[in-house]
């Protein structure tokens, strides 16, 4: 019997479509039309032999082949990623330092640093954790080689935006509106000025002409999601790191002003970075598009 030699990006596009819920948006994401996304489906169901969807109402479930084949789809693409990764970052070696804020620090960095060091275990790694602004400086003075930073980067040498996120009102499930303040100012926890997510929140209170106090300031994000846990005010952020005991306020229903998004941007020390800085700025973009279910760079 002629073994079949499964195509590596057919599988791509498989494993892709059912971590994103939809074909549609793995078309979007790998840069393909529908169309194409629909043939290799086919192509893969044909080399398996058996049908690997099912429609499920409005959308598409997996059948019992196309379950075991998304684990073993899953594991071919990461040995595959990590054979070609290894094999081209062999020789990569010196250091590179990285910055990120809190946010980061524990949801996107242990993934993208084991992935970094199982390409170029000869490097080493310096991670800083700290708030943007003084990451955007230590960038700039070259004390950093890499940095992601809340911001759109505009003005900064070798900087640009690489995603925006909603900000959102974060609270208590059981926060009662803006009602029950009965006209008193609203209390906020927030990080120390300069901070993007505290002026979104300050600007969008002045615009909607809605008193507010600070009730809480701590630098740490810890703190902010401590005292929002302990209801002592509002905190403003993105959904990134928040507690399974806090919820996004909806505006329209608390009576809260609507808030922007906030870009993030990756800020690099040079021009053209080293080997190692380069494949890190590589597997963090990498790791932002997957997180945030971002097309791929054309």
């Amino acid at each position: 019997m002629a073994r079949v030699n499964l195509d590596m990006d057919v599988l791509r596009t498989f494993v892709t479509g059912f971590e994103l819920g939809s074909f549609a948006r793995a078309a979007e994401r790998l840069g393909r039309s529908q169309s194409a996304i629909s043939t290799q489906l086919r192509k893969l169901e044909d080399q398996i032999g058996r049908p690997l969807v099912q429609k499920s109402g409005r959308g598409l479930a997996l059948t019992p082949a196309g379950e075991s084949l998304l684990s073993y789809a899953k594991r071919l693409l990461d040995l595959n990623d990590e054979a070609v990764d290894g094999i081209r970052g062999a020789e990569v070696a010196g250091w590179v330092r990285l910055g990120l804020p809190q946010d980061f620090a524990e949801t996107w960095l242990p993934g993208v640093l084991n992935r970094f060091n199982r390409a170029h275990p000869k490097v080493r790694v310096e991670v800083q954790v700290d708030r943007s602004t003084p990451l955007t400086e230590k960038t700039v003075k070259g004390e950093l080689d890499l940095a992601l930073i809340w911001g759109d980067g505009r003005g900064i040498p070798h900087a640009r935006q690489v995603a925006e996120l909603p900000i959102a009102w974060i609270g208590r499930p059981d926060w009662p509106g803006l009602a029950a303040l009965e006209g008193e100012p609203l209390p906020l926890a927030v990080l120390p000025a300069p901070c993007a997510f505290r002026s979104a929140a300050v600007a969008a209170l002045d615009g909607a002409g809605l008193p507010w106090r600070l009730a809480f300031t701590s630098p740490s994000l810890s703190g902010l999601w401590a005292a929002a846990e302990g209801g002592l005010g509002l905190t403003v952020r993105t959904t990134v790191t928040m507690p399974r005991t806090l919820s996004v306020l909806d505006p329209a229903a608390t009576g809260l002003p609507p808030l922007p998004r906030v870009p993030l941007a990756l800020h690099r020390a040079e021009a053209d970075p080293s080997p190692a800085a380069a494949r890190l700025a590589d597997i963090l973009l990498d790791t932002i598009r997957d997180e945030l279910g971002l097309p791929a760079e054309g």
